[in-house]
This record gives C-alpha cells, structure tokens and sequence, in this order.
C-alpha cells in the first residue's frame, strides 16, 4: 500500500539519526516516565477500595492506551511518535496542535521540577538545611545547573543520556522494590501487626473518588506514546516499540498496585503525604533503626534520580517536536538543524532549555506570579490530555485518510481510552478543591487552554499560507 505523502521525506529525515535504544532501553524509559512517585500517595487517599479504582483505570485507559500506542508505532515507526500518527492520519493542523500542546506542557514541568528537586535536597541534608527552603537563589543555582546539564546530555544524544535514564529506572525499581518488603519487615518484628496487600472492599461513587480515578488513570497511567517519539533513534522500531510496551505494563501496574497496598500499611490513614509518599513510608516505616539514617537518604536519593532522569527523557522528547515540525516547513528549518557529530537537533535544544529557563525565573519573581505559575501548572495537565484525544481519536476516524480501517477491537479500546480522557479534562476544568470562586476558576483555566490552543492555530495557518505563496515572478524553483 503506498504510503500517505510525504511520509517518505520523514522516513529519509528519521534514517539519518543515530540509532541508540534497543528494547531494554526502551522498557526503562517506559517504567521511568510512567511511574510517577506522588501516584501512591493520591491512590491510598482511596483506603481499602484502592484496587477496584486502579483495575479501572488499567482497564478504561492504560491497557487502551498501550493497544493503540503498540498498533500505531508498528504501523507508522517515524520520529516525532504521535506527531507523526496524527499528521499522517488525521492532518497537518491537528498534528501541529499536538507538538504545541505537548512543547507547552514540557516546558511548565521542566520550568519547575528544579523546586522539587531542591526542596527534596534541603529534606534530605536535613534541619540544618531549611533556611535554603525556599530561597530563590538556591533554587535558582539548582535550576540552572539541572537544566544546563540537561542540555548537554541531550545535544551529546542518546548514547549517553539513554544511561541517564536507565540509571533513574534501576534506582526507581530498587526503591519500589524495598518499599513492597517493608511491612513484612514490619510484620516480622511485630511493629505491624497483619499486612493484606491484596485486601478489597467496594468503592464508594463519590465526586471526589471518581475525580481521583480521572488523574490515576490519565495523570498517573499515561506516557507510554513518548518513547514513540523517539522511533527513529531506535533500532528496529516497528517491533521493539510494542514489545517494549507489553513488556513494561504489567510490571508498572504492579508496581502501582502494591506501592499503594504498602504505603497504606505504613502511613496512618489520614496522614499521606501527597508529594513525597514513599520518603515518608521509608521513615514511618523504619522509626528509629540505625538502618533508617542510611535507607532515608538513599529514598530521597531515588526520588530525585528519578526525576531528574525523568525530567531529561521529557527534555530529550520535547526537542524532537520542534525537529520534526522543521521538516514539515510549518517553523524555520533553524530548529531541524543537526549537530554534525551527534546528529542531535542542537538549535532545537538550546530553544527548549531558554524557554524552560525563562519559565522558571518568572516563576520565582513574587507571589502574584506564583499564582499564575500554579494556574498554567493546572492548564498544562489539560494540554496533555488533549493530546491524547486526538492519541485514540486517531484509530476511530484518522486511518480513514490512508485508505483502512483499524481493527474493531483497536477501535472499542480507543472508545473506551477516550471517554476516559474527555472525563479526566472536564473534571480538571472543575476543581472539587476549595476555592475563591469554582466558575471563576474554571473560567481562568478553560480560557488559558484556549487561548494557548488559539495561539498554535494561528501560527500553523500563518506557516502553512506561506508555505503555498506562489513563488515571485522571475524565481528559481
């Protein structure tokens, strides 16, 4: 079947990057990007009815996610992941949109995770530390080394920093893994007196339970499209990239599951902490044993590999939307430009880095700041799950356009992976929190997704008009 046009221009572009990530590679990453550590914590606020909420998510949005993430990447293996499967299944304009909407949502995170890697620094040195608690020359000084250093490992390319997240996955693993045993330990010195980790009771159908399922299914279970967007620097993408997914999703569902069933264990109902749940496991867990003053540290240690891996492979994938969008002519070619050893897209880079730096420097100016640093921080979670829409809108009517259709069951997973996003967007759009004003809120929050989705518009259809403008009079074509 001959392939939609212009897709063999992407495949030549594709060809010429290094190919670095093989299939282990590639099941780290997915473990490493998925497994967000907060997760847990979100999860025990369910108590016992945990599980029935965690089957759900995996059943209406994770193992949807993961069929049609492994059905598109075996069908259209190109760099830029789902840029490409919206371009070629949908159009040019929806996928411009999802490049913008992801650039926007990368750059939010990247601008703050040097907060959370410094405030996980001053509580692991200790109370001697919390005077560098929200200073903003320390948090300053650790922003711009993180990202200065995340901006060399990239244009270095993915034969280094593929060690970079391979490392954050193992510590990853190895946290987990210590945190599963510890209420048998607990068990076994009598600290803890039973621990039924598979204990299920019926969930309660609140407002506030189901908007709780929204962001463990949509916020918590999303990520594996990204290591699509690394396809071409992968070896022998068409195959490793679904195996890399069938691979890694039970183990992240475990990890998940269990997790939540252990920090439940350790962790009086009532008091989880939502931002650093298992440091706090660690601890509770631990009391007073000598062993605590080495496996605390080594907890935080963890936390702040994995984000900072996590934060490079975000970085790594953000910089190839702009690479790719170059090669469709739709921004200047600046941005495809490779570095002619690494054939890494160097301008594209050093773009990300700037705006990510900006973003975090207005963020710490003063408090009025702050608080529309926390309103787009709310937006980006939005822009990433419209993305996904268009993720499962694409085998239910975007393969129209290259002339087949998606199997039936691809197309009821997709159904089903849909309805669970638009619910996850609407119930971010209406905060069950407290606040000022909830229409007033939702208003800010609708309106900012608009008008950043405006902005893309117009400047994809300004792009393309110029891309169509008959050459002048007397030009060499």
């Amino acid at each position: 079947m001959p392939q939609p046009t212009g897709s063999a221009r992407v495949e030549q572009q594709s060809a010429s990057l290094h190919k670095e990530l093989g299939l282990t590679d590639l099941v780290l990453t997915q473990i490493l990007y998925v497994v967000g550590l907060s997760w847990v914590g979100a999860a025990a606020k369910l108590g016992t009815s945990q599980i029935p909420f965690w089957l759900a998510a995996m059943a209406l949005f994770y193992l949807p996610q993961a069929a049609v993430v492994v059905y598109l990447s075996r069908r259209f293996p190109l760099e830029g992941g789902l840029y490409q499967w919206a371009k070629l299944g949908l159009n040019g304009g929806v996928a411009f949109l999802v490049g913008w909407n992801l650039w926007i949502y990368a750059i939010v995170l990247l601008g703050a995770f040097g907060l959370s890697v410094a405030n996980a620094i001053v509580y692991a040195i200790g109370p001697s530390a919390e005077w560098l608690s929200g200073n903003h020359v320390f948090i300053g000084a650790v922003t711009g080394i993180l990202l200065g250093s995340l901006i060399v490992v990239s244009i270095l390319g993915l034969g280094i920093s593929k060690w970079v997240h391979n490392a954050g996955a193992v510590l990853l693993l190895t946290a987990f893994a210590f945190l599963l045993i510890l209420p048998l330990i607990n068990v076994a010195r009598g600290t803890l007196r039973t621990y039924h980790p598979l204990t299920i009771t019926a969930p309660a159908i609140t407002l506030l339970n189901v908007n709780i399922f929204g962001k463990l299914a949509v916020g918590a279970l999303s990520g594996f499209e990204y290591v699509a967007v690394l396809a071409g620097e992968a070896r022998d993408a068409q195959r490793t990239i679904g195996k890399s997914v069938i691979i890694a999703a039970p183990i992240i569902a475990l990890m998940f599951i269990l997790g939540t069933s252990a920090v439940q264990a350790l962790v009086p109902p009532g008091q989880v902490d939502l931002v650093g749940p298992i440091p706090q496991a660690f601890r509770l867990g631990l009391g007073s044993s000598g062993i605590a003053a080495i496996v605390i540290p080594f907890a935080v240690m963890a936390v702040n590999a994995r984000t900072i891996a996590n934060s490079s492979v975000l970085f790594t994938a953000t910089s190839r939307m702009p690479m790719v969008a170059g090669w469709d002519r739709l921004i200047p070619g600046w941005f495809s430009r490779l570095h002619p050893k690494y054939r890494t897209p160097v301008n594209s880079i050093l773009f990300i880095g700037a705006c990510s730096l900006a973003f975090a420097a207005a963020g710490m100016t003063n408090v009025g700041e702050q608080e529309a640093f926390q309103l787009l921080d709310n937006a980006a979670g939005i822009l990433y799950g419209l993305t996904y829409l268009v993720l499962f809108g694409i085998p239910l009517v975007g393969l129209a356009r290259t002339g087949e259709r998606a199997p039936r069951w691809i197309a009821a997973a997709a159904a089903a992976g849909f309805a669970t996003t638009v619910l996850y967007v609407v119930l971010s759009v209406l905060p069950i929190v407290s606040v000022v004003s909830r229409f007033a809120f939702a208003v800010k929050l609708s309106s900012l997704v608009i008008l950043v989705n405006a902005a893309g518009a117009f400047i994809y259809l300004r792009a393309r008009r110029a891309r169509v403008q008959p050459a002048p009079a007397g030009a060499i074509s």
